[in-house]
């Protein structure tokens, strides 16, 4: 959440609080429709937190993942849309500064979560597609966990080093109705690196490899179902089409997240040779958060079982003795 062509001496100049020139009607149906998006998707990947920690079906490696990424866009449905979506509505930064220190740093660290989640998704794939025999030996719940707490802890680092380095942890000056991160050049390279650049890279990479080997188990399925075949090549083909179909929906995950995203980095990058307008970043920024909307929604269309644990959940089944051992794969 930053802008990178303002000048530290004339930051306070380019950022005032326009007045507000929306009827009343409109000033509420905003607020109506934010509150909406925000409750879909507090709710949505609370749904995801309850159904991947509740079941024990669900307790496999990669979604010890999708549990991280649901955690990540469930935190920024509370501490970062709202916001984002009061700033705009009222053209100014209603919050004083120092929640906005907060808002900074919780929203960096969410975000950087969300990306390399993403990425952390296409690598689990990867792996679990082009060399199953040593994912199921190597990969357990417990090593994800500790794949997700060390993820965690390096994008607290990281952005910690950020933000003290950018002078928000001392004494950083914010004008009135601004709450904006101004790095400086080389800032601003790393973080676009980082946050960015290599995870991108990496999703890219391994999202091409992986789609190459899932045409490659579609090949070999097709060959196998021409012949008669013992029980074990069964079990081999029914396990290769899960994990294709596994790919193809965090797959589509990955899809919608990087059009979400592209935007905000494109923009970033374009600071460098454009006069950045708050309004148009903050419309933007909107779009990156909107993500965390989409994710469940994707989850919903894709996952049987995701579906059937909303029905659990609602009718408060997940409440009855052995609930957690509830058959929901089926």
């Amino acid at each position: 959440m930053n802008l990178t062509n303002f000048k530290q001496s004339d930051r306070c100049e380019h950022f005032s609080c326009p007045e507000r020139s929306v009827s009343p009607a409109v000033y509420i149906l905003l607020y109506v429709c934010s509150a909406a998006v925000v409750l879909l998707t507090v709710c949505g990947n609370l749904l995801v937190i309850i159904s991947v920690l509740h079941f024990k079906q669900l307790h496999t490696p990669t979604n010890m993942l999708v549990l991280s990424l649901a955690v990540s866009d469930f935190l920024i449905g509370i501490f970062v849309i709202s916001p984002v979506f009061i700033w705009l509505i009222e053209s100014c930064w209603i919050f004083g500064t120092d929640f906005c220190i907060s808002y900074l740093m919780v929203g960096g660290l969410l975000m950087n979560m969300s990306i390399y989640n993403i990425a952390l998704i296409a690598a689990d794939r990867y792996v679990a597609l082009s060399k199953p025999f040593l994912y199921t030996n190597k990969i357990s719940r417990r090593t994800m966990c500790i794949v997700v707490y060390c993820n965690w802890c390096t994008s607290l680092a990281y952005n910690t080093t950020l933000y003290y380095f950018s002078g928000i942890l001392t004494g950083f000056v914010m004008c009135p109705g601004e709450c904006l991160l101004i790095l400086n050049e080389v800032w601003s390279v790393i973080d676009l690196i980082y946050s960015f650049i290599f995870p991108l890279s990496v999703i890219i990479i391994l999202y091409t490899r992986v789609f190459v080997i899932a045409k490659k188990h579609a090949t070999a399925i097709r060959e196998l179902n021409n012949h008669t075949r013992p029980k074990t090549q069964k079990i081999t083909s029914h396990s290769m089409k899960s994990e294709r179909k596994a790919a193809k929906v965090l797959g589509i995950l990955v899809s919608v997240f990087l059009v979400c995203l592209l935007p905000y980095f494109i923009y970033s990058l374009l600071g460098y040779v454009i006069e950045q307008n708050v309004e148009t970043f903050l419309k933007i920024l909107i779009v990156v958060c909107i993500n965390s909307t989409i994710n469940p929604v994707i989850y919903a269309l894709f996952y049987p079982w995701f579906r059937r644990c909303i029905i659990l959940i609602i009718t408060l089944q997940i409440f009855q003795t052995d609930s957690t051992f509830i058959n929901v794969l089926t």
